[in-house]
């Protein structure tokens, strides 16, 4: 069998789904990228049985064949090559991939695909159209609040549910939340009544495939265990999901609040990252005093000194200080655009949450620290 395909094309592929491949060694064949030859096109396959990830490239082929390949030895390679067209010639009989360029020769072990694991891609059961810029949406805004806690597992993740025909977005680790509601083409999906927990490895996944078709519709689908996503019939995900239940996020977030901080994104996100510098390394504690339209943060390490300085802040409430892991801040406020930010306080032990009226559909919240 002889397959003549683009370098640049074939680099691309096996980098988009790289990351998929088993980096834990629990099989050996999961280290392979299964490589599937069609008249007109090439399909590679890998998987960690966790997230699996089929990309589709075209290609010239004399025959239909398949076989598998150490897909970061192949990548090595291609990374190395010109841009051009290159030949793959395998030897079925003597289980090799030869791999020419112009004067550039390598003959690759190749084995057979029977050990690899069969994949599924889709399903029609639960099928909806979102936008990839919805997707990056929902990723860049809930994603800092993923827990890294492995003894929760359920918090790993990014838990969406259909709440009043809206996609919902959640993410916690229990000291900070982000949520934001999406409009989704097809509402009354069964599978997210309940809601369902994509893996962080997943959410990263799906991140590379919308940011492969930033102008187009995703089609996802999902069963009880699998959430199955496509883009144009070239690039497909499977991931499978935390068989876990989400905590009750709701009861986090305050029904009502007393008072309403604004204060300019920018000056804040500079403020607090002057100020972080002397904080604790451990707590990356600051506290947060509030006057009347003036607000001063301040830290102090024991070991080097303090810190201290004041912004300008529409704010006329009770005076209050409340502490606050600055990561935390940062991580929030970073995902607000430029402008306004306002901070619904109640007092200085309870969630504050971040709102702007530039992005009506989210907001995040953050637990106070006792300093």
């Amino acid at each position: 069998m002889q397959i003549r395909l683009d370098t640049h094309q074939f680099r691309d592929a096996l980098n988009k789904i790289l990351t998929v491949v088993d980096k834990k060694n629990t099989r050996p064949i999961l280290t392979y990228t299964q490589i599937e030859a069609h008249p007109d096109r090439l399909e590679f396959t890998a998987t960690d049985l966790e997230v699996s990830a089929k990309v589709v490239i075209d290609a010239s082929s004399d025959s239909n064949g398949i076989f598998c390949v150490n897909a970061k030895n192949l990548f090595d390679i291609l990374r190395e090559l010109p841009d051009g067209e290159v030949t793959l010639d395998v030897d079925e009989n003597e289980n090799n991939l030869k791999l020419n360029f112009g004067d550039i020769h390598y003959k690759l072990l190749i084995y057979n695909n029977e050990e690899f694991p069969h994949l599924v891609f889709s399903k029609i059961e639960n099928e909806f159209l979102i936008g990839s810029d919805k997707v990056m949406e929902i990723i860049n805004k809930t994603s800092y609040a993923i827990s890294n806690d492995e003894t929760r597992l359920y918090l790993n993740g990014i838990f969406l549910q259909e709440i009043d025909s809206k996609l919902r977005a959640v993410a916690t680790d229990g000291h900070r939340l982000s949520l934001i509601d999406s409009e989704i083409s097809q509402p009354n999906i069964d599978t997210l009544v309940n809601g369902v927990i994509v893996p962080r490895k997943g959410v990263a996944e799906l991140k590379k495939i919308a940011e492969a078709f930033p102008s187009n519709d995703l089609k996802i689908s999902m069963d009880d265990s699998f959430m199955y996503i496509s883009a144009e019939d070239k690039y497909y995900l499977s991931i499978r999901l935390i068989a876990r239940e989400y905590p009750k996020y709701q009861a986090v977030i305050p029904n009502k609040t007393s008072f309403k901080m604004v204060a300019d994104r920018n000056l804040f996100l500079d403020a607090v990252r002057r100020i972080k510098i002397m904080s604790n390394e451990k707590s990356n504690g600051v506290r947060m005093h509030i006057g009347n339209r003036e607000l001063t943060l301040s830290a102090n390490h024991p070991s080097l000194g303090d810190a201290r300085e004041t912004i300008q802040v529409n704010y006329d409430g009770d005076e209050m200080e409340i502490g606050f892991n600055a990561k935390y801040l940062m991580d929030s406020l970073a995902t607000f655009d430029e402008g306004d930010v306002e901070f619904e306080i109640n007092n200085e032990l309870t969630p504050i949450i971040l709102k702007s009226d530039k992005i009506p559909n989210y907001l995040g919240i953050i637990m106070p620290l006792k300093l």
